[in-house]
């Protein structure tokens, strides 16, 4: 019978190690989990570029298009 694999990480804040089967992963605690959430909540997590949607280009050659046309 295979064995469950647990995984050895590490606490995203204080780095501390932290087992898959822990009950806050994947923080080592509560405390470290409640300044994660500061910091998405006060916005010090950014997305660094604007993320574009695939069909976009699609839609501003369209609307080029229909703009020619009196």
């Amino acid at each position: 019978m295979p064995r469950k694999r647990t995984l050895k990480l590490r606490c995203p804040i204080c780095k501390k190690p932290v087992k898959n089967t822990d009950m806050d992963f994947p923080f080592c605690s509560q405390r470290c989990r409640t300044i994660d959430l500061g910091r998405w909540a006060s916005g010090a997590y950014v997305i660094s570029s604007p993320v574009r949607d695939a069909e976009e280009p699609i839609r501003e050659s369209n609307l080029e298009d229909v703009d020619k046309d009196p």
